[in-house]
């Protein structure tokens, strides 16, 4: 895969994403929700200043931290993604690391951005662009937006069950963006082509890889080194004269 068709899915990722996200901080009440796919499909506004799909990391120390360490990985996960287009890495393991790295710059310019470019959201006001009084975070601080909420399955679980019987369940509970999808598929992908390859090297040497004769062309069996020379159009060598 090229190096123009890996940006290209980075750049189609990251305005999608970026898009999504500005459309539903600028138009949603904090914590409001509009039906997608009847009961079970949401967009539901809320941010998170901690990890993926709302899992939150320790305070203000705690959230400059965890962008810090995103845009370290984010570097280094480019690094290697442009290391793999210029080695001709297979197209599948291109595309799946592609798209965590695009996944991951999404969560981090809202991280570090939006806290600098919005005003706050609630559930009585709506942020706004660009606010004269600034934002309302400083940078490295800003909270990332999610919308994409799924309650496919809710309901109380049975009694029976070890520890959690009785509790009322959500599947699948959490909130997320698209940003956090891609990364999502893009280790699953990533995963998917590891086996793959590992399934390759347990069979030998590949399709692509073997030798094909023309019908009815001669060819050496193995260890015939006599027939290899006159494939190759080596004269024969005369045995060795026995002593």
């Amino acid at each position: 895969m090229t190096l123009k068709r890996v940006l290209a899915i980075i750049l189609l990722v990251l305005l999608a994403d970026q898009a999504l996200k500005v459309w539903v901080k600028l138009t949603f009440y904090y914590d409001t929700a509009m039906p997608l796919f009847g009961d079970w499909g949401f967009l539901h506004f809320i941010e998170n200043r901690g990890m993926a799909f709302g899992m939150e990391f320790g305070g203000g120390a705690g959230k400059l931290i965890l962008t810090l360490l995103r845009i370290a990985a984010v570097i280094g996960i480019g690094y290697a993604l442009r290391k793999m287009v210029l080695h001709g890495a297979r197209t599948l393991q291109v595309v799946s690391v592609a798209l965590v790295f695009s996944g991951a710059l999404g969560n981090i310019i809202d991280s570090t951005f939006y806290g600098m470019i919005f005003s706050g959201s609630s559930p009585f006001e709506k942020a706004v662009l660009f606010p004269p009084e600034g934002g309302y975070a400083s940078l490295f601080h800003g909270a990332v937006v999610d919308m994409f909420y799924f309650p496919i399955w809710e309901g109380r679980l049975p009694q029976w069950l070890p520890i959690w019987g009785g509790e009322y369940f959500v599947f699948f509970r959490p909130v997320f963006n698209i940003a956090d999808a891609a990364i999502t598929v893009g280790i699953g992908l990533f995963i998917l082509a590891q086996r793959m390859g590992h399934a390759t090297m347990q069979e030998g040497t590949s399709p692509d890889e073997a030798v094909h004769f023309p019908e009815g062309a001669p060819h050496a069996a193995p260890g015939d080194e006599h027939a290899r020379t006159q494939l190759a159009g080596e004269p024969p060598q005369d045995p060795a004269p026995a002593p």
